[in-house]
């Protein structure tokens, strides 16, 4: 990475920074904790990870967090694994995602949007309201802190109110959207034995309706823990033998009662991709994502009540639940229902238009493709109250950048944003103050140590390294689900550096402090010593219009050589004939590295992904190598599993 300092494509001006929460925030922590009132997010970030319980302590002032008993202090141990946040605290997530309520009863918490494309208000009382009837009817059911409660649902407000009902009652949610195949959701569920499950009778996307009444049938019969099964009629069937009725659970005019737990209990369980093995079944805590998310959505996307939050995601991905937490900062959020791309291209920005989104996130994917497709945002909508496009997904390319900057707004802020599932937060992403590099993320969150290490250990600066963090957050996980000695834990993410979370990502950490993700470290390319992300290659071959989608794989071969393909999907019309294939080559040797020239290019009937739209490299390294199909990738968490055939196919006939 070049050290000079480019002209950034964006910077805020004085009266943005002035008014972002996050340089209020510092201006009282200097005041009242000694932060430093000088040198800006740098100097701010320095002292969050110095100082972090100090930091943290912070946090829970600033945005009033009601601890029913108090903590000893802020981190008993601060070991990895193992951190405990806050001992002794007491408190509840959903009673502070309803606070609102009490002063803007008749405003509203949710915009619920469908494929025709119309908001639809629930109000801030309601949503209090019918969290308080089903928490209700939840402990009538026999939920007690503790138990854990499922959801098959897609983006719909009920599913909303049945993760907060879940929370005041101290059960733990978990929740797959109705894509997801019966042997996914058992995959998942199995894990965790749910007492109740909430399901839909289908669902409705591209324009067609998708009954999934079968599938439900089937995890009844599958999950043997089951106490109650709760229908909700969004094709409007009748509830199936022996269901409740999603209406008659929400009808009461009740107060919900906030079960107050300890910091670190349960809150959700949430689930790696599984490609190679059962989901990770990922538990984190009531406290640790309550301060978390505030001080992401808070301070970090800037969010509050004037706010409308819209992320294209389902309930199956951990943006769903990031989404919920913008009640916590009194944020209006956006669930849209639907196609990414129906009736057209242009659908999302035509929901960030007519809800007058104000943070609208998305993936890195769906923005390149807007880019393809030829859509004109600022042209065609009214996207005046979008002050923050933000992607995440995958690392949005340079050419994404300045895309969303000449066709949205020259005065755009673009987050682009990295973190996990693992920990359901970002480790660098969106600082209002700062400037945007093209192709960069803005920086390290708050109180996120965050390091590139080389293979020894050592923190590099403006060089490829490991992306690790040094210190815990409090959103780590508390535990995995049915890992009682805590090995399969531990070796997800310490097994490398003892002590230090390795996450499994390249990055670089620039000299102006600003950050790159190149792409998943264990399916780096690394040829002749010269180690670069797959991200990399993508950017680059994806510019070509006649490449809809491409994956790149790097394979150790036993005589110590490496052999290196580029599969392309490519656009309809489109011939893999020799100009493309030069063109290809050409301008990867160009605008990468000669070394990084594919040793084949082959056409692929399309790209595999993980059920959340990332491409699976790892498992079709393995497929290539001669692992068996069931052994190199879990069937059930592929988007299209009739594609691995090809991959399969190829490998026998190489070996």
């Amino acid at each position: 990475m070049p050290t000079v300092n480019p002209e950034p494509l964006w910077r805020p001006d004085p009266q943005r920074i002035a008014r972002a929460q996050i340089t209020k925030f510092q201006t009282w922590a200097a005041e009242q904790h000694g932060a430093p009132s000088h040198g800006g997010y740098p100097a701010l970030h320095r002292w969050s990870v110095d100082e972090l319980e100090t930091f943290w302590a912070a946090v829970t002032q600033w945005f009033d967090v009601q601890f029913s008993t108090p903590y000893a202090r802020v981190l008993g141990d601060r070991s990895m694994p193992g951190a405990r946040w806050f001992p002794g605290a007491t408190l509840n997530y959903a009673e502070h995602a309803l606070r609102a309520a009490a002063t803007r009863p008749a405003e509203p918490a949710l915009l619920y949007v469908d494929e025709t494309h119309e908001p639809t208000p629930v109000t801030w009382s309601e949503l209090r309201r019918q969290v308080g009837s089903l928490a209700g009817e939840l402990r009538a059911l026999g939920v007690r802190p503790g138990d854990r409660v499922s959801g098959y649902l897609p983006n719909i407000p009920q599913a909303v109110v049945a993760l907060l009902a879940t929370a005041a009652v101290g059960g733990v949610w978990t929740s797959c959207a109705p894509d997801f195949g019966a042997r996914s959701v058992l995959d998942r569920f199995q894990q965790v034995e749910p007492v109740v499950l909430f399901t839909v009778d289908g669902y409705r996307y591209g324009g067609k309706e998708h009954d999934r009444r079968d599938v439900v049938a089937e995890l009844r019969a599958e999950l043997p823990t089951l106490r109650a099964v709760v229908h909700i009629p969004v094709l409007g069937t009748e509830p199936p033998q022996g269901a409740l009725d999603w209406a008659a659970l929400t009808a009461a005019d009740e107060e919900p009662l906030f079960e107050q737990v300890p910091f670190d209990h349960p809150l959700w369980v949430l689930y790696s991709s599984g490609t190679t093995g059962l989901p990770k079944a990922i538990v984190q805590s009531q406290g640790g994502i309550l301060v978390e998310h505030l001080k992401q959505l808070g301070l970090h996307c800037d969010l509050g009540p004037e706010d409308r939050f819209f992320w294209y995601t389902s309930t199956g991905w951990m943006m769903w639940n990031f989404l919920v937490s913008g009640l916590l900062t009194g944020t209006t959020i956006v669930l849209y229902d639907g196609s990414p791309g129906h009736p057209d291209t242009g659908a999302q920005w035509r929901i960030a238009e007519r809800t007058g989104a104000t943070l609208y996130g998305t993936s890195a994917a769906y923005v390149m493709a807007c880019r393809k497709a030829e859509v004109h945002p600022a042209r065609d909508f009214d996207l005046s109250k979008v002050q923050c496009v933000a992607t995440t997904g995958s690392p949005l390319p340079p050419d994404g950048f300045r895309w969303l900057h000449d066709e949205v707004r020259d005065d755009l802020w673009i987050a682009s944003v990295s973190g996990g599932t693992d920990v359901c937060s970002c480790f660098a992403g969106a600082v209002p103050t700062l400037p945007v590099h093209t192709g960069e993320l803005q920086a390290p969150g708050l109180g996120t140590d965050l390091q590139s290490w080389d293979a020894n250990g050592r923190p590099v600066i403006d060089e490829v390294g490991e992306l690790v963090v040094t210190n815990p957050m409090p959103s780590m996980p508390v535990r995995f689900w049915n890992d009682p000695d805590g090995s399969r834990y531990h070796d997800s993410y310490f097994d490398t550096y003892p002590g230090v979370w390795r996450h499994g990502d390249w990055i670089t950490i620039t000299s102006r402090g600003s950050v790159v993700i190149h792409g998943r470290s264990d399916s780096t390319l690394n040829r002749q010593g010269v180690r670069m992300g797959s991200a990399d290659i993508y950017e680059v071959v994806e510019r070509l219009p006649e490449i809809r989608e491409s994956l790149v794989i790097g394979i150790e071969q036993p005589d110590g050589g490496y052999w290196m393909p580029l599969f392309v999907h490519l656009a309809p019309g489109a011939a893999l004939d020799e100009a493309l294939l030069g063109r290809i080559k050409q301008s990867i040797r160009e605008q990468l590295s000669p070394r990084h020239v594919p040793d084949e290019v082959i056409e692929v009937p399309g790209v595999p992904h993980t059920l959340t739209g990332k491409r699976i490299e790892v498992p079709i390294k393995r497929l290539l190598q001669g692992t068996p199909l069931e052994k190199a990738v879990n069937p059930g968490s592929i988007d299209n599993l009739g594609l691995l055939h090809f991959y399969e196919d190829l490998a026998r006939k190489r070996s």
